[in-house]
């Protein structure tokens, strides 16, 4: 009996080649209907033999393209009305929007092989791709994702690429980006002052040469610009580390080939899995050492001074991969940018800004619509961690397990995203940056229009963090639409939860740097209970002082002073042969005890990251930091293959407004010092700290009578810290949960924004 299905897919079903792959099958199974595009989805109505149809539903779930994930897929049977072909119908604009974008996806093997091969018509083009690859969320100007609404549209297709887009059996059909040499995009090599120089495939010949001869090149990659240098040159990095004001944060390298990342690191089996993935982030790898230990990881290498890991990633595009096939080096490959700004997009710009640091540009003239970062990820636990959130994965969601109201969620001032919720799905922005510029501020503007039209969402209210000098809160109280604000550390545990699928209460430990108090003191070493909607902070970390306030952050010496002072009272002033005090001159120390006394300049943090900042100093390992979190991953390096002991932390009844206890890490520095003064080395200290805060946190989930526990904060970025407080947590009975692709630092936030502002939501028509 014949009979016709209406189907509507949502899901990430748009630029993966699942409406080729559509008409493919139902050509194979002899079915009658259409398949097209819009903002809802992909929709297919199909008429053939009811057994038929049965088996066509199954074999959609069962055969979808690699990079497709399905949703949700809702079949409707109608009356047959006849039609005796399957084809392809133009993608309508209306309807409501549940279709996901698809992030920027590597080149493919398919693709590598044209560009490698002389016979080829795309023979080192560096613009190929097919369905199965290439650019997707930095092109797309608006749903649904087809050429016209692309940055593509400005390069009208060949007649050879139009036969390829229109045959069914082609891997390029309906390929929204298809290009070759005859219509695609084109590269230029400009001097430093944007005066081309040479086009095509000589542009990149020269690019080359210029880079083997130690010369710094901004290239215009898929989201963005990027510096590139010969990484194994120290004069050329030393150079580029001046011209961009960055003294000692490490550089990302990107290698040829696996098998040239092997040279360098230790690479476990999932770290190549994500290494070679369509994602292709920038991965954290351990250095090799040894006799056969490789220039560029040793001690005195420039890339990534004093650091036992680099970030090293493979080539994201064509024309990374061509230009690392005529170097056959490692490059170091870092933002196109100026301190605190977004990436440069746009070719002009970059000439205006990175015209000091760079002495030539590689760019081409397919129009970049949105930046994208490349993401960063750490393996741990035998799972990968994302820290840094942009291409290859954003502007994916995560799904709440429940519809939410349509809501905008403005994120931290640091390590920025913004999110839209929209039917069960939080759809979360590419990274965007500390809010600290003018500049940084534009894109972040840019990243909330982007997310409300892209998404078609019009907010019920904005969420925003509890910090009332936070410029995002600011963009939130200017909006014009209601607000709800979300303290910081209940964002960073319902992040967590959401994407790991849990309701219903928790313990969530958060441990990061700052964020602002329901009680409006600095916040950073908490345990809360919480059923998402809202929280009861049942312990935190003893507080201490920051002398200088702001100036404090970057300068572990003076919170390790804050700490000790805490401690010991003013008689710690005499014991000047502590690393932190040795690094003042008589007169700083001076100012520095009369804040300490008076209670001057000097607010006190709860901050678990501030702690391993002061133990950093006090170990003697960093007094002033050059960039975010360097003191805190010099204590972690320092580990080494020490791992045993650790010091002690007291639970007490709390003192402080709105909390049961209080971990006192008095105990501790007392040890610590004790340790200090018997000659142990810093292994030691960092092994006996870490395991501490772990046992800490296993003694106060004991207290809390919940067994699903919950790590969130800049400090699970920590490898150890978090494999240990998950195993010690796992031993004692307890089940926790932890990151996964979403970060645990700021740029979570506004994901749990918007998963604490529905969770509230739903409570309160529950109640009404």
């Amino acid at each position: 009996m014949s009979a016709r299905v209406h189907i509507a897919i949502r899901g990430a079903v748009q630029g993966v080649g699942f409406r080729p792959f559509i008409y493919r099958l139902a050509r194979e199974m002899r079915m009658g209907g259409w398949v097209l595009n819009s903002p809802g989805g992909v929709f297919i109505e199909a008429e053939g033999d009811r057994e038929a149809l049965d088996t066509f539903i199954l074999r959609i779930g069962a055969e979808k393209p690699p990079l497709a994930s399905i949703q949700s897929m809702e079949c409707t049977f109608l009356d047959p009305c006849g039609p005796s072909t399957f084809e392809i119908l133009t993608s309508t604009a209306s309807g409501e929007t549940g279709a996901l974008v698809m992030p920027d996806i590597a080149t493919c093997p398919e693709c590598l092989a044209e560009i490698a091969d002389p016979a080829d018509r795309r023979y080192m083009y560096p613009f190929t791709n097919c369905t199965n690859c290439g650019p997707r969320f930095t092109i797309i100007e608006s749903l649904p994702y087809d050429r016209p609404n692309t940055s593509m549209k400005a390069f009208p297709m060949c007649d050879d690429c139009a036969r390829e887009y229109g045959d069914p059996s082609n891997r390029r059909f309906h390929a929204q980006p298809i290009a070759c040499p005859s219509c695609g995009p084109r590269l230029e090599l400009w001097d430093e002052k944007g005066d081309p120089l040479t086009r095509d495939h000589d542009a990149l010949l020269r690019a080359a040469r210029m880079i083997r001869e130690g010369r710094i090149v901004a290239l215009k990659g898929i989201g963005g610009f990027q510096l590139v240098v010969d990484a194994g040159n120290d004069g050329a990095v030393n150079r580029l580390r001046a011209r961009k004001h960055r003294e000692e944060k490490p550089f990302a390298l990107m290698a040829r080939d696996i098998a040239t990342v092997r040279g360098l690191c230790e690479v476990s089996v999932l770290e190549e899995r994500v290494l070679i993935s369509p994602e292709s982030p920038i991965v954290l790898l351990r250095k090799k050492g040894g006799a056969s230990q490789h220039a560029l990881t040793r001690r005195g290498s420039p890339v990534a001074p004093g650091n036992p890991f680099l970030g090293i990633m493979l080539p994201s595009s064509p024309l990374h991969h061509i230009l690392l096939g005529e170097l056959d080096f490692p490059i170091v490959a870092t933002s196109g940018n100026l301190t605190d700004e977004p990436i440069c997009i746009d070719a002009p710009e970059a000439v205006r800004k990175l015209g000091g640091i760079a002495d030539a540009f590689l760019v081409h003239d397919r129009p970049i619509v949105r930046h994208a970062d490349d993401s960063i990820v750490r393996v741990m636990l035998g799972r990968e961690l994302v820290t840094r959130r942009a291409r290859g994965f954003s502007p994916l969601p995560v799904r709440l397990g429940f519809r939410a109201p349509e809501m905008l969620a403005v994120g931290a001032q640091l390590k920025n995203t913004v999110a839209v919720s929209r039917g069960e799905n939080v759809f979360i922005s590419q990274h965007i940056g500390d809010l600290e510029t003018k500049e940084s501020l534009d894109a972040f503007h840019r990243g909330v229009s982007d997310m409300l039209s892209m998404f078609a969402v019009t907010p019920v209210c904005v969420v925003s963090d509890l910090h009332p000098d936070y410029l995002s809160t600011g963009f939130a109280h200017s909006s014009g639409f209601p607000l709800v604000a979300v303290q910081h550390h209940h964002a960073h545990v319902a992040s967590c939860m959401a994407e790991n699928g849990l309701r219903g209460r928790v313990l969530g430990i958060s441990w990061d740097g700052t964020g602002y108090g329901t009680d409006g003191t600095i916040w950073g070493g908490e345990f809360l209970l919480t059923d998402g909607a809202s929280f009861e902070r049942v312990a935190a970390f003893r507080r201490f002082p920051l002398p200088g306030g702001e100036k404090a952050i970057r300068e572990p010496r003076r919170q390790a002073l804050g700490l000790l002072y805490e401690t010991l009272g003013p008689d710690i002033f005499k014991r000047g042969d502590l690393p932190p005090l040795r690094s003042f001159t008589r007169r700083e120390l001076t100012a520095l005890r009369t804040m300490l006394v008076r209670g001057v300049n000097a607010p006190y943090t709860t901050s678990a990251g501030r702690l391993f900042d002061a133990v950093a100093s006090i170990t003697g390992l960093q007094q002033v930091s050059s960039y975010e979190g360097q003191a805190a991953m010099t204590l972690e390096f320092a580990l080494g293959g020490e791992k045993e002991g650790e010091y002690p932390f007291d639970l007490t009844e709390s003192a402080l407004p709105g909390s049961r206890l209080t971990v006192d890490w008095s105990p501790m520095v007392t040890a610590l010092l004790k340790d200090i003064e018997r000659g142990a080395g810093a292994p030691v200290v960092a092994a006996k700290f870490h395991n501490g805060l772990a046992e800490a946190a296993v003694e106060v989930a004991r207290r809390s009578g919940e067994k699903r526990i919950v790590l969130s904060g800049g400090c699970f970025q920590n490898r150890y810290l978090t494999e240990r407080v998950v195993r010690r947590l796992g031993e004692e009975g307890f089940r926790p949960y932890w990151h996964q692709r979403v970060p645990p630092n700021d740029g979570g936030i506004a994901l749990g924004q918007i998963a604490v502002a529905a969770e509230r939501m739903l409570k309160e028509q529950a109640n009404s």
